[in-house]
């Protein structure tokens, strides 16, 4: 491979087999404290291809960070060829302020295009946009449910998009999901500059959830190995093939009061199962939540008080009990095979 030219973003220049962290200046807080979008930049001595790996875009998604964390001190990154761009906290003032939002109330991930004369939202997306994004061909974005819900480890790809679905693959998850993106999000605006993207969800908001932490560094890793960037040395492989779930649905209380779950993430349910029910606080009248379909719990509510019409359980869409019990064997397997790190690669 030839060796790569240095790589410039904002007003720092990254020379080849260097790394660093560049703060990208985006506003100045009330009190004149200054924001950034702060990026740290691994740049290989040989030439190959660039990709970002994002977090926080919700600020109270903080297993993504983590992820990030660990990422950055791994090993395999010494050897990197192309470039990796790595953003812990896109959104630095929800993060702060443990909030899925930004302090103009607006969602970042419904923001995209954006613009450097809009919004506080508007322009962060933008310098995300022009000064990550654009300048890779390839993303991983990394999610977790909203508070008071958690997932199962999950990657979401845009349909009619083959290579990324590859990546997908090669990710590991236990279920991958054919999700169209929404209008004004991140993989909306990559589909237009024909970036393949990666969402990553697992966990839930605002806590740290160790399996879905290893899974989530394990799984990229896997895909910097597919797309040649490291070697296969050290790369834990995944134990099972992933589960494509073509369709998925929201299961959500019939009545409000309080809640009592029967089924956890990643438990194969058949049509009519008993998944909940939901009772009135004096017991006097009590409905059940019934799986409509066969499939596998990948997200479900935490939070035992509910209102009617809240969402309760997310189901995907499975063909057999066996198929969801060989989509689970990568996270089953994962904990005990990932100890096998050295304990400064993931700690």
């Amino acid at each position: 491979m030839t060796r790569a030219q240095p790589f410039t973003i904002g007003r720092r220049t990254v020379a080849p087999g260097t790394r660093g962290t560049v703060d990208l200046p985006v506003s100045v807080l009330s009190d004149h404290t200054p924001a950034h979008l702060s990026v740290h930049v691994i740049h290989g001595a040989r030439s190959g291809p660039a990709v970002f790996v994002s977090a926080a875009v919700h600020g109270d998604e903080v297993i993504g960070v983590e992820i990030c964390r660990r990422l950055l001190t791994n090993k395999l990154l010494n050897g990197l060829r192309g470039t990796l761009l790595v953003v812990p906290i896109v959104n630095a003032f929800g993060f702060l302020n443990h909030s899925r939002y930004l302090p103009d109330r607006r969602d970042l991930n419904r923001s995209f295009p954006g613009s450097p004369g809009g919004s506080l939202a508007a322009r962060l997306a933008h310098l995300f946009l022009t000064e990550v994004v654009e300048r890779c061909e390839l993303g991983i974005d990394l999610h977790s449910a909203a508070i008071h819900r958690t997932n199962l480890p999950q990657i979401r790809v845009t349909p009619g998009q083959p290579e990324a679905l590859t990546l997908a693959r090669a990710f590991g998850a236990p279920v991958m999901i054919k999700s169209a993106e929404r209008e004004g999000s991140l993989r909306a605006e990559a589909r237009r500059l024909k970036v393949d993207m990666l969402l990553y969800e697992a966990g839930e908001g605002l806590r740290f959830d160790e399996l879905a932490v290893r899974q989530g560094v394990a799984g990229v890793l896997r895909v910097l190995h597919a797309r040649g960037m490291i070697g296969a040395r050290g790369v834990p492989k995944a134990r099972a093939k992933p589960l494509l779930a073509e369709r998925t649905q929201w299961l959500r209380a019939p009545r409000g009061g309080l809640l009592r779950t029967f089924k956890g993430e990643g438990d194969f349910v058949a049509a009519g199962d008993l998944m909940a029910a939901v009772s009135d606080p004096f017991g006097e009248r009590e409905e059940i939540l019934a799986a409509p379909f066969d499939g596998m719990v990948i997200g479900r509510a935490v939070m035992p008080v509910v209102n009617e019409g809240d969402a309760v359980f997310h189901l995907a869409m499975v063909k057999s009990e066996e198929q969801a019990e060989a989509a689970m064997g990568d996270l089953t397997g994962a904990l005990a095979q990932e100890r096998m790190f050295d304990e400064d690669e993931i700690i």
